[in-house]
């Protein structure tokens, strides 16, 4: 792209706004049945290409590209109106880093500058001690907006649990800087129309002063106690049961091909248990929270895709965020930088024994035995710091047949600073110190093809029945039956939140299992989300894939993202409304369907958000679980099981744990014991 004279587009990796500059190169993915055609049929391997977004300053245009093949390219094909069907507006583009180092200078020279002695005697800003700034989203209210609230910090680690009461508003519309303008300031709960204003009513008394103080750093995350020890460590004793090659992982009966989207982030294809494709594409879409605030916050909604969900996957650390005898995998981004970056260590993938059993009973009646198994899953990881909260996101591949996609959240909470009114919108979690209120809403995209992409979505619930007794003539009683439904469009497939829906969620093929049921998977949703948005807001349009707690689509091309890069900066006229996915109501009867799966939870920060909030409790996800796609539980057939029995309670041949004490060299082991039988329920002296 660099080298194609027409494009003039700038190398530096702080092209100015008004510069022509590449934002970002990710795969571009094939179409969905030439790699079918390619992975079933036999046919050839799909060209490999990359997507190019060019932020074309000098023009005010954004264009999408699509080049290829790779790796050695040779053209390159302008896709912007068939993927969006509409040009971007320049404002809609993503802030760059040259754009932010324009804007800390003009902050410096136009605020900071002029506020000497407000900012000194307020914050104890000096020559060589700052703030730190942390932005507002969306920019404005407004398509064409690009006016943004820049809220400040102490300058500590963990800043973002440090605000001062200080905050700007920039109007940066203009490909010019020298064209921008402070709009409002906010001081102490009070609004200024200029930097002139406040400075007037500062000397003349007429704002309620901060007086700085010096604290200590509550949010550091530095140990407060030595290490007095280590914690239980995760380790192969016979080598790990897995291999990564590439992108490709094998584990047991399990196979996939995994890859990290910049924007979207981590994300698995070709799913398949024992030799059959179960799922085509499981993938993160969008990551959302809506804030409260009596300061300008209270606007605050932040689509992470559109600043890069992936492309804060940095390097995990080992024994923490990963066991530490994990496999790690590095991987390269292009995202608003001048050259391509490898990020070591960024995916861990781990076979770990989850510590509850996956099946087991004890027979106490007649029959004493026992039968069990560790419920041992492998998992492919990665964490994305995106400004304040880290997330972790996890795929997670069951012996039961079962796929988890599952997101944990932790990091700091974003605050503000107390005023009046405050805590209408939060917990005080320090001093001057609000936790705002907020909500997290994911969404998944989970394209599952279930012996094919001729699927059908049905549904299963239960309801009480009035049914006489047959051996008690003039009896009833209320007996659960089971309520079963098919639903053939997507209007219909659009399951709400905030309304009844059937508690089984179900893709199902047309072929039946042994017993004449047809074999399906299974949607289960685990989330504790908070309110939705309502729909008469003019941002909702941008998140409209939050309304539904699982929508049934019709597989498209035209349609293979719930949100864009663009969603972020005009949420009034995104470039991408997933709700007019629906809206077309077509047909999801025997056809390719891909399910839109939306968890979440509320977040009211308390005081144990400080310094950090921990993954226990803030997450959820989703679990496509096998409904009579089996004929029985494929974990039978595992390695892993074990049986016991009274007369040989300590054989190994049914149960390899029985002597692993024997097997191993470790002096940390004790011996296999089992005594269960011994109080088992005799019904005969």
């Amino acid at each position: 792209m660099w080298n194609q004279p027409d494009l003039k587009i700038s190398r530096s990796a702080l092209a100015t706004p008004s510069e022509n500059y590449i934002f970002l190169i990710d795969l571009l993915l094939p179409k969905k049945s030439e790699v079918l055609h390619f992975l079933d049929a036999g046919g050839g391997q799909p060209e490999r290409r990359a997507v190019v977004v060019v932020f074309y300053g000098c023009l005010e245009h954004i264009k999408e590209y699509a080049v290829g093949p790779l790796p050695n390219p040779t053209h390159h094909e302008d896709i912007t109106l068939k993927k969006y069907k509409k040009e971007p507006p320049f404002t809609d583009r993503p802030v760059t880093t040259g754009e932010y180092a324009l804007l800390f200078k003009f902050l410096n020279e136009k605020v900071f500058l002029k506020l000497r002695k407000v900012l000194k005697e307020s914050f104890g800003v000096t020559h060589n001690k700052t703030l730190n700034s942390y932005e507002s989203l969306p920019r404005g209210v407004q398509s064409g907006d690009r006016q943004t609230w820049i809220s400040f910090f102490r300058d500590f680690s963990g800043m973002y649990i440090h605000p001062v009461g200080f905050e700007v508003l920039i109007n940066h519309r203009s490909t010019n800087s020298s064209a921008w303008t402070v709009e409002r300031l906010l001081y102490n709960g009070q609004y200024f129309q200029s930097v002139e204003e406040l400075n007037k009513k500062y000397e003349a008394g007429n704002v309620n002063k901060i007086v700085y103080k010096s604290i200590p750093n509550y949010a550091s995350l530095e140990p407060r106690v030595k290490p007095t020890g280590l914690g239980p460590q995760q380790h192969y004793i016979q080598g790990q049961r897995f291999s990564v090659k590439n992108n490709q992982v094998l584990y047991l009966d399990w196979s996939f091909a995994f890859g990290l989207s910049s924007l979207t982030g981590m994300r698995v294809f070709d799913i398949r248990f024992k030799g059959e494709r179960i799922v085509y594409e499981l993938s993160v879409q969008e990551a959302m929270s809506v804030y409260g605030s009596v300061a300008p916050g209270m606007l605050t909604k932040f689509l992470d895709s559109s600043i890069g969900i992936g492309r804060f996957a940095h390097e995990l650390v080992r024994g923490i965020d990963c066991p530490y005898a994990a496999v790690y995998v590095d991987t390269f981004r292009y995202i608003d930088v001048s050259a391509a970056q490898r990020f070591r260590n960024s995916i861990c993938i781990f076979e770990h024994d989850t510590g509850r059993p996956l099946r087991r009973h004890f027979a106490d009646f007649f029959h004493n035995s026992y039968g069990g198994m560790p419920n041992s899953a492998l998992v492919i990881r990665t964490i994305t710091a995106i400004g304040n909260y880290d997330y972790l996101w996890d795929f997670i591949f069951y012996q039961s047949g079962s796929v988890e996609a599952k997101v944990h959240a932790t990091g700091y909470i974003s605050s503000s600073f107390k005023i009046h009114d405050s805590l209408k919108y939060g917990h005080q979690v320090a001093e001057n110190t609000i936790g705002n209120i907020h909500t997290h809403f994911i969404n998944f995209k989970v394209d599952l093809d279930v012996l094919g992409v001729k699927n059908v979505f049905q549904t299963k619930d239960m309801t009480f029945k009035e049914v006489p007794l047959p051996w008690l003539p003039g009896r009833k009683a209320k007996v659960p039956h089971l309520v079963e439904g098919q639903l053939k469009t997507e209007k219909e497939a659009a399951l709400r939140y905030g309304t009844k829906t059937p508690r089984y969620l179900h893709i199902a093929s047309n072929q039946t299992n042994r017993w004449g049921h047809q074999r399906s998977y299974r949607l289960q949703v685990v989330s504790f989300s908070g309110e939705h948005l309502p729909e008469t807001e003019p941002e909702e349009r941008s998140m409209s894939w939050a309304r539904y707690k699982v929508a049934i689509t019709k597989y498209k091309e035209e349609e293979l993202t719930s949100s864009s890069l663009y969603s972020q900066n005009n949420m009034w006229s995104p470039a991408v409304d997933f709700s007019q996915f629906i809206e077309d109501d077509e047909s999801i009867e025997n056809e390719d369907l891909v399910a839109w799966v939306t968890t979440g939870f509320l977040h009211i920060p308390h005081a144990e958000d400080i310094p950090n909030t921990v993954t226990v409790g803030n997450g959820g996800g989703v679990i496509l679980r096998p409904h009579n796609y089996f004929d029985e539980d494929p974990s039978v057939h595992s390695p892993d099981a074990a049986y016991i029995h009274p007369e040989s309670p300590r054989s190994c041949d049914k149960n390899r744990l029985a002597c692993l004490s024997q097997e191993t060299c470790s002096t940390t082991l004790p011996p296999f014991t089992f005594h269960g039988f011994d109080g088992v329920m005799k019904f005969e002296n």
